[in-house]
């Protein structure tokens, strides 16, 4: 394995959360202890992205939000990563299909907050991500009804596993996704950033 890649052995079932993490906050970490316990994870790797193509304006420097990500996680399940900066990868699409050939035989999962599954179809190659890995959807404040609703969902109606069969989900063959309901905690990165006089 590459250095600075993280460590994965086959057979593992990993989350994998992408975003700008701009900043890190108590959310990111609710998410992500809710992912591992309902989809049966062994890591997650928050995947902190150089920029966001669907974001107006680029994010703080990486280097900044990768070290507040790890100051605030203190779980060693979880792992803060620049995969895609060293990938050089703009697009959720191409990270998957490098990852999938980097580390064969471990069941990656994306995973992603209700409000990303209202506006899936608008990602880059959307169905392409579909038929690479499975897909983990947390449910968020106000957001239940807009994902559920999306054009994705409807499209792959078929595709759903029931909330049930959520932690079957890492060896479900893609296409499949899974939406779980989980306690809500209704925080933000752009409300923190405003709160503290960001952008």
């Amino acid at each position: 394995m590459r250095q600075g890649f993280p460590l994965a052995a086959p057979g593992m079932a990993i989350g994998l959360l992408g975003g700008s993490f701009d900043p890190a906050h108590a959310g990111h970490l609710h998410l992500t202890h809710q992912a591992l316990q309902r989809f049966a994870l062994d890591r997650v790797w928050w995947l902190v992205s150089p920029g966001n193509p669907l974001k107006p304006g680029g994010p703080a420097p990486l280097a900044g939000r990768m070290a507040r990500a790890r100051m605030l996680n203190r779980d060693p399940r979880v792992v803060v990563s620049d995969v895609e900066a060293r990938l050089g990868t703009r697009y959720t699409a191409d990270t998957l299909r490098r990852l999938c050939a980097l580390y064969p035989g471990v069941r990656f999962v994306w995973l992603m907050g209700a409000d990303n599954l209202a506006q899936f179809h608008r990602w880059c190659r959307w169905q392409d991500i579909l038929r690479t890995v499975p897909v983990g959807v947390l449910a968020r404040p106000g957001q239940r009804l807009a994902a559920t609703c999306s054009k994705t969902a409807v499209i792959q109606a078929r595709q759903r596993l029931r909330a049930e069969a959520a932690a079957s989900l890492a060896r479900a063959a893609p296409p499949a996704w899974c939406f779980v309901n989980m306690p809500m905690r209704d925080l933000s990165s752009s409300e923190i950033r405003a709160r503290d006089g960001g952008a």
